[in-house]
């Protein structure tokens, strides 16, 4: 009987079995030293090639056998690139190393993860961009043997970073140049806007000059053909037309001056607002007394609102009021005889309230509309008997636009003109305080006027002597006044404090010492502190009044002379001053 052994049992397939994974081990191995799409390159420790695969052939052109044993990666590769890998490498483990095949394989020795980009230097010139991946080879023992180098060609990436940066490079240009120009454009924006600042300051500065010197004269023109209108006994009826004549000719001169220097101020934005919740009812009364003379002598027929319509608009009060004057003078002076004039007060917009004023006159045409903000254009109007200067529209428009409404207008040939104007509404506006500061910077005086003293003194600073001369007229026609005078600022000091007038009328531009330096000395001196002291000047520009209220004037009364304004105002200085007389005699 045959002997049965271990060996016999195993089938001759399984005895064969461990060889073939070791087979497939090994051409996987030859497959992929062998493949022409990767840069395979095995050294030994020092660097010497070992393995130089067919891609490495395919891809670099050097021949295996020409660099196996002969040379090391670093000998195909740029130095340059390797230089400055050393020096970063020497900089990140703070110790030197040197630019050459320690610096491709210093991480990778160290069993630390390295893929970075190289240029290898082909054979024949060229230059192939690579991504490599360095691997240490070490044996079942754990020993260095050597080194594996893996590369894949770069070209197509670095191809499109050269693009990117080549696109990015023209975006930067690009932006550069226009952000060049952009800085040129708003230097010469700048320029232009400091130019027209400096223009507008001028043009602004100019107007306030040319303000007051008009208003100089025109105070004399003015006041003293008031004085002759209203003289006893009174002008034979050939004086009284003549100074009919004077006073309407100064007193339009006056509102054209007037229109000309709001149009300034707001073309230069100086022009200050004071808005508040306002009675546009109020207002409206306002105008209809004071445009009905107006109209009756061209026999208008005027229709306002009732008195009491809830009409409330957050706005300025003058302002309001110089806008409708404006379009209802517009309106009477541009209509036909015997015309209408009707005003309306709609509060069914939400958030607006519209005031419209519409005429029966001859009405405008589409050309005209087009043309009709324009300053200075009078719409063919220059050759007809009406007055004006084209600047009346032009200015209602941008005050209320200034106010935060608009104009509208609406106009039928042969029919007449609608304009209108909205403006923020709002709710009725509280009611003053008594005793609370005034408008004019006075305080609300008491009707009624106390027995008066039997002579009172009234001193006048003023340079100019036609103003003098007027002003020393008027205050002769009061029997219960004396008056004194001082051509400068000096001399009116030295007066008030030993004559103790009862009031100061004060001018502002005095050669020396100005209106508000004198003021400020009368305050400060106990002896002439009570004094009220009333400003009279041609600065007429709404920020000049504010300033001189400001600065602490009782009032602030503009040239040309008003005479019942003028009255009004002596007579409530003087009703302040008995006022803090008796109250002094008390203390």
């Amino acid at each position: 009987m045959q002997k049965t052994t271990a060996s016999t049992l195993i089938p001759a397939m399984d005895q064969e079995a461990p060889v073939q994974p070791l087979l497939k081990v090994g051409a996987l191995q030859k497959a992929i030293f062998n493949s022409a799409n990767f840069c395979c390159i095995a050294t030994d420790t020092d660097g010497v090639i070992q393995i130089f695969n067919v891609g490495a052939e395919r891809m670099l052109g050097y021949k295996a056998v020409d660099v196996v044993n002969r040379a090391t990666p670093a000998d195909l590769s740029d130095f340059r690139e390797l230089e400055a890998r050393a020096t970063a490498l020497s900089q990140e483990f703070e110790q030197p190393i040197t630019a050459g095949f320690e610096a491709m394989v210093f991480k990778a020795r160290r069993s630390i993860e390295d893929i970075y980009e190289l240029t290898y230097a082909c054979e024949g010139g060229g230059r192939l961009p690579a991504i490599v991946s360095v691997t240490a080879l070490r044996d079942d023992y754990d020993i260095l043997i050597g080194y594996l180098l893996i590369s894949t060609d770069n070209t197509g990436r670095k191809r499109m970073e050269a693009a990117r940066d080549l696109a990015q490079s023209k975006l930067d240009a690009i932006l550069s140049d226009q952000h060049k120009a952009l800085e040129e454009k708003n230097f010469e924006l700048e320029s232009a806007r400091a130019i027209a600042d400096k223009a507008n300051m001028a043009k602004s500065e100019f107007m306030s000059g040319m303000s007051h010197e008009l208003r100089t004269p025109l105070n004399a023109v003015l006041g003293f053909a008031q004085l002759m209108e209203s003289a006893t006994p009174s002008p034979s009826p050939a004086q009284k037309l003549s100074i009919e004549q004077i006073l309407k000719g100064g007193w339009y001169l006056l509102h054209l001056i007037n229109e000309i220097l709001d149009l300034a101020m707001i073309e230069s934005g100086k022009l200050a607002m004071s808005q508040e919740a306002m009675s546009l009812s109020d207002v409206l009364q306002d105008c209809e007394v004071l445009i009905q003379p107006q109209a009756q002598k061209r026999g208008i027929g005027m229709t306002f609102p009732p008195p009491d319509s809830a009409c409330y608009v957050h706005a300025d009060p003058t302002r309001v009021k110089q806008v409708i004057i404006n379009l209802l003078s517009n309106a009477i002076k541009y209509n036909r005889i015997n015309g209408t004039v009707v005003v309306e007060c709609l509060v069914d917009i939400p958030g607006r309230v519209r005031v419209s004023v519409r005429d029966t006159g001859a009405g405008l045409s589409p050309a005209q509309l087009e043309q009709l903000y324009q300053p200075f254009n009078r719409l063919g109007k220059e050759n007809g008997a009406e007055e004006g200067t084209g600047v009346g529209l032009v200015v209602t428009k941008q005050l209320v636009e200034l106010m935060g409404g608009t104009v509208g207008v609406e106009s039928v040939v042969g029919v007449g003109t609608t304009f209108w104007i909205e403006l923020p509404s709002c709710t009725a506006p509280q009611r003053q305080a008594s005793g609370e500061v005034a408008a004019t910077g006075a305080v609300k005086e008491d009707l009624a006027t106390p027995t008066p003293s039997p002579l009172r003194t009234l001193l006048y600073v003023e340079d100019n002597p036609a103003n003098l001369a007027l002003v020393e007229q008027l205050i002769a026609r009061r029997k219960d006044l004396k008056f004194l005078m001082a051509s400068d600022a000096n001399t009116g000091l030295d007066l008030a404090r030993t004559h103790q007038p009862q009031v100061i009328l004060m001018d502002i531009n005095l050669p020396g010492m100005s209106g508000y330096d004198a003021l400020k000395i009368l305050h400060l001196d106990p002896a002439t502190a009570h004094i009220p002291v009333l400003a009279l000047s041609a600065n007429a520009i709404p920020r000049d009044i504010q300033k001189g209220l400001d600065a602490g004037f009782f009032r602030y009364l503009t040239k040309p002379i008003k005479l019942d304004e003028f009255a009004d105002a002596l007579d409530g200085a003087l009703r302040h001053a008995e006022q803090n007389t008796g109250l002094k005699a008390i203390a």
